[in-house]
């Protein structure tokens, strides 16, 4: 069944489209990723779909109910984790369960019992008396999610949930989401980590308010189906950047650190091109080897496409 459903969802700020025409559909008990860079609009959907925010345009469906005609309905029925760390630091961790159990209309015995329940969940237990301003990042963000799911919400928003938290503490954070995911609770999660993305279901990729690309990892990295990325290391990375690119057996060029991933059409033709190139400049690569396209390749593929597709638009 449907949880999530966008239909040419659009959000204007006067002459600025932050959202421009989003149709997307998301299943139950999916973890469904929003992948962009930050300004993409991201936070600005989860904000409609949490019925924060009213749209300009178009229709968003959570559980059947429009987020424009019943974002009360929508709040009710939904857990939301902002961007921004919104418990408070002032209370203790048992005192925050509290608070916001009280305001999912939790009471009494209910109220105790998911309190118990979310500290097991954070792996906070014995922690219950901590100021939770005391607590580290990636303890925060548990407890944070724990407060979003009290009332046990069939779709949680999160929006950038283990933005500043550290490698292990995000993958801890992960492990909750899929447990949620294997509950049937759907989970629509904004993030810029791609490593991250990796864990979603299926993903959207959101450039300038658009969306770009949708469907599984295995899916958005067949749009190099045919074609070979080669990896390259050489002194002068810039140089050798502008060199490739220039070049028209390379499709695609891209700088990922210290290193430059070129789209070819033939692996080991591409290889010797490329030392070709690099050597009339004396820049002679260090290695040529061809890799497994990443989701950044897929990402800056996109962009790329997309905003070239902008250009040869306007008048």
């Amino acid at each position: 069944m449907t949880a999530v459903e966008l239909r040419d969802l659009c959000k204007d700020f006067g002459a600025f489209k932050a959202v421009d025409r989003i149709s997307l559909t998301v299943g139950e008990g999916e973890i469904f990723g929003f992948l962009g860079a930050n300004g993409a609009g991201k936070s600005t959907t989860i904000r409609m779909l949490c019925g924060l925010l009213r749209p300009t345009s178009g229709t968003g469906l959570v559980l059947g109910t429009d987020v424009a005609r019943d974002p009360e309905g929508v709040k009710r029925r939904i857990g939301y984790m902002s961007q921004r760390f919104s418990l408070y630091d002032d209370l203790t961790v048992v005192q925050n369960l509290r608070f916001f159990g009280g305001v999912y209309g939790l009471r009494g015995e209910a109220a105790r019992e998911r309190a118990a329940w979310a500290l097991r969940m954070a792996g906070l237990e014995g922690k219950e008396g901590r100021l939770t301003g005391e607590l580290p990042g990636g303890w925060k963000q548990r407890l944070a999610l724990a407060c979003a799911v009290l009332h046990e919400p069939r779709v949680v928003f999160l929006d950038e949930p283990t933005s500043g938290v550290d490698p292990i503490s995000r993958r801890l954070f992960w492990r909750l989401i899929d447990e949620m995911s294997a509950a049937g609770v759907t989970v629509f999660v904004t993030t810029h980590y791609l490593d991250e993305a990796e864990y979603c279901h299926r993903l959207a990729l959101i450039h300038s308010g658009r969306l770009v690309a949708l469907g599984t990892v295995s899916e958005l990295k067949s749009v190099f189906a045919g074609d070979a990325v080669l990896e390259v290391t050489a002194p002068r990375p810039g140089d050798a950047l502008e060199a490739i690119d220039s070049a028209p057996w390379a499709r695609e060029t891209s700088i990922f650190g210290t290193r430059i991933h070129v789209v070819v059409r033939d692996a080991e033709e591409g290889r010797r091109q490329i030392e070709e190139r690099l050597a009339e400049g004396a820049n002679v690569p260090v290695k040529v080897e061809r890799i497994l396209p990443s989701l950044e390749d897929v990402f800056i593929h996109h962009v790329e496409r997309a905003e070239a597709e902008s250009r040869e638009s306007r008048p």
